[in-house]
């Protein structure tokens, strides 16, 4: 069974960055395709960053250039560094394996991690 779990999220003044990790037990994020989403109170939760299996890296357009998804397959996370972060970031992110070029998600979701931008 795959168990994700999200951390890294806190309280940032805008122009901070903060760097999340999800951990996944029961799958190696090597060979999957994995994606991190984003879910602003009383909105729809939606995608913001996705890596393919072979590396290739897709950006909602309101964080290309602020935000980085990464693998790391030693510890098996996959890690999103945002940058320049402002106040319309603030959400609960969550991440989670995806058929890639559908972000359709796969797996039951982990309990995210509340990112918070705010002076």
């Amino acid at each position: 069974q795959v168990h994700l779990v999200e951390s890294g999220g806190g309280l940032v003044q805008p122009g901070g960055s903060l760097r999340l990790s999800c951990a996944a037990s029961g799958m190696p994020v090597n060979i999957n395709s994995m994606a991190w989403f984003r879910q602003a109170p009383g909105k729809e939760r939606d995608v913001v960053a996705s890596i393919s299996a072979n590396g290739r890296t897709r950006y909602t357009e309101s964080v290309k250039g602020r935000f980085t998804i990464s693998r790391d397959n030693a510890e098996n996370t996959v890690n999103l560094q945002m940058n320049s972060l402002k106040s319309e970031d603030t959400a609960v992110y969550y991440c989670n394996r995806i058929v890639y070029d559908l972000n359709y998600p796969l797996e039951p979701w982990g309990q995210g991690t509340q990112v918070t931008v705010s002076s």
